[in-house]
Order: C-alpha cells, then structure tokens, then sequence
C-alpha cells in the first residue's frame, strides 16, 4: 500500500493529538508539525471522518476564505484510547529490543560504558 494512503496507529495517533490540542488547525499546518505530505494529511482526516471519529466544521477564518475545525466525536475519543493503548503496547516493545540489542553490543564491545570513548588511533 502507498505510504500516503495509509492510516497507521502513529499517524492516527499524531493527528488526534494535534486536532485536540488545536481543533482549527489548516491541513497545512498539520502537515509540517508532522512531517508528513499535505496529500497524506487529506487522505488521514477523511479517513477519521468517514470512520465517524472526526467532525469536520466550516468556520469563518478571514473576508474571503473559510477554514475547519477538526472535532473528535465521542468514537473518535474512545478510537483516541485505543489507538494510544496500542501505540504505547508496541514503543514499549521496541524499547524492550532495543535495550536487549545495546546490551549485546556493549558486551560484544568489552563493556565499554556509553561515557568511555574507545580508544583513538595510535593509543598506547
């Protein structure tokens, strides 16, 4: 599947963040506080929208453009302590392999603590 047509959990759980700590944020500003394509934005909150978890309102922004608001619905709160339940679940595993991954390393390398530099060319 193309990456932009995608509604992970890290996605779905980054936006719902965004969309509740500033409902009218543009698509634009959500794109570049999350490093992600202004298109792949679009495509996510139609997705929450259409999964009933985002309301989507019109609201006056200036004279001559409207802009949104992005409201999380009663669903999209409940979808909001699932998907961070699960986002949590699988950070708290990959933090699991990798402590196991650099305790191998630093056993593979002799101990070395993360302070003590390894020893430079030409060091006796």
């Amino acid at each position: 599947m193309p990456e932009k047509s995608r509604l992970d959990d890290a996605t779905a759980y980054a936006l719902f963040k965004q969309i509740e700590a500033d409902p009218a944020l543009s698509q634009r500003a959500l794109s570049r506080s999350l490093g992600i394509s202004l298109g792949k934005v679009n495509y996510c909150l139609k997705a929450l929208a259409a999964k009933g978890w985002v309301k989507v309102r019109n609201f006056e922004k200036s004279r001559n453009k409207l802009g949104y608001a992005y409201i999380l619905t009663p669903a999209g709160i409940e979808a909001r302590a699932r998907i961070t339940a699960r986002f949590l679940r699988r950070k708290m595993e990959e933090y699991e392999r990798l402590k196991q991954e650099i305790e191998v390393l630093q056993r593979e390398s002799g101990k070395l603590s993360p302070c003590t530099p390894a020893p430079g060319p030409g060091a006796e």
